[in-house]
């Protein structure tokens, strides 16, 4: 690939659902599937417009319900398509099977999740419960803190997802980025042509060389009609594993040209914020990572030595490089917009896998923000801290669950 430095970009004030199609009509999607939900649905309707206009060369297809998007993509892509949906909440939710089916098939298709919160009750505001509730599903998770990462992750999105056949979901917040608007750098089509290659499928759907995919699959490795030892199930379930945790590698290295391509550099799996002389560290995804460091502001005011990790990559879960960087804490708090009932959030679960065995001996504090909305400031962050500052002085090493941040 060419690294000269791409012509600067003209920049656009965009909210972050135009930000994700503007992302998708630079990467040249074949395929878009498409269906309404709250607050996803401008990504799709600005998508239409590119493609009623002439000014993007995509199949549009209009479905009856977020599961038959997905099927759409999958399919698309099976054939050689590169392809593109977007959803929220309950939509996700009724991809439930197909997202399976896409990371089993291998199928580098990209989702944008406009991150809603799940009902009951219904509500149509943010918080990440549903992106984290499908983390297990094979699926690489990137999450975007401003429009910016929106535009720039999409177009990364594919890159990573056609080198190592993974899908790859964007996700980013609703309302406070998807109707929130900000400049954006876009860059030239051109530029983008340098960084993204057409997509060259591994599976295709051809007449004269007809093919089954997917078909039953028995549990032990069994011989073709050919002759041929093919995997067992639980080969293919290894594989996909195996590529997930190889894929950090991918998504550093496509971060890293995409930088010195746009100025922009993603050659991490988080974002750091002043760590370098930090003993108490921030953690947050999403647009609350850039909360946090207003939050570290005015801790560091007070004379603390504040930090912010903030968690771009949540699958796959970059638990060395995610222990170096806290080796030195004392303290490491925890907001998560999910909840994983019983336990904790699910940021707060992987931080600590992450740390176990590790030579880190940070004390870790979670507190559940922003849940269906609900407003998240910075001084109530910082106060969180403070708080948690106290029980690590008075030796209060472990707490059964996390701590809420509402009324209650």
């Amino acid at each position: 690939m060419n690294k000269k430095i791409a012509r600067k970009a003209d920049t656009w004030i965009l909210d972050g659902n135009r930000a994700a199609a503007q992302g998708a009509k630079l990467s040249r999607v074949q395929v878009i599937a498409a269906y309404p939900i709250t607050p996803q649905s401008p990504v799709t309707e600005r998508l239409s417009e590119f493609v009623e206009k002439r000014e993007l060369d995509a199949q549009y297809i209009a479905v009856e319900s977020e599961h038959s998007a997905l099927a759409v993509c999958t399919s698309a892509s099976m054939v050689g398509a590169r392809t593109f949906t977007a959803t929220s909440s309950h939509g996700l939710a009724y991809m439930h099977e197909m997202l399976h089916w896409a990371a089993g098939a291998r199928l580098p298709v990209v989702l944008a999740c406009v991150n809603r919160a799940i009902g009951a009750p219904w509500n149509v505001l943010n918080d990440q419960q549903d992106s984290v509730s499908q983390r297990d599903t094979g699926w690489i998770q990137v999450y975007a803190r401003n429009n910016q990462e929106i535009l720039d992750s999409i177009i990364q999105a594919y890159r990573i997802a056609e080198s190592i056949y993974v899908p790859v979901m964007v996700c980013y917040d609703g309302y406070v980025l998807s109707h929130t608007e900000m400049p954006v750098d876009v860059p030239s089509q051109e530029a983008v042509d340098r960084f993204l290659p057409r997509y060259k499928p591994h599976t295709i759907l051809d007449p004269a060389n007809p093919k089954n995919y997917n078909l039953v699959t028995l549990a032990n490795p069994r011989i073709n009609a050919e002759g041929v030892l093919c995997h067992g199930y639980m080969e293919l379930r290894y594989l996909l594993q195996e590529a997930l945790q190889n894929s950090r590698e991918t998504i550093v290295k496509v971060g890293q040209e995409f930088g010195e391509l746009f100025g922009r550099s993603y050659a991490s799996m988080f974002w750091e914020d002043r760590l370098d002389d930090a003993d108490v560290v921030i953690v947050a995804m999403g647009s609350l990572a850039m909360e946090a460091i207003v939050a570290a502001d005015m801790l560091r005011e007070g004379g603390h030595k504040v930090g912010v990790l903030g968690l771009r990559v949540f699958r796959p879960f970059p638990k060395a490089e995610l222990a170096r960087a806290l080796e030195k804490s004392r303290l490491v708090v925890i907001f998560d917009k999910n909840i994983s009932y019983g336990l904790e959030g699910a940021t707060c679960s992987e931080i600590k896998s992450a740390l176990y065995g590790s030579p880190a001996r940070a004390v870790i504090r979670d507190f559940i923000v922003g849940l269906g909305g609900r407003d998240v400031k910075a001084r109530e962050m910082a106060d969180a801290v403070k708080r948690s500052l106290l029980s690590v002085n008075e030796g209060d090493l472990n707490r059964e669950y996390a701590e809420w941040i509402c009324a209650i």
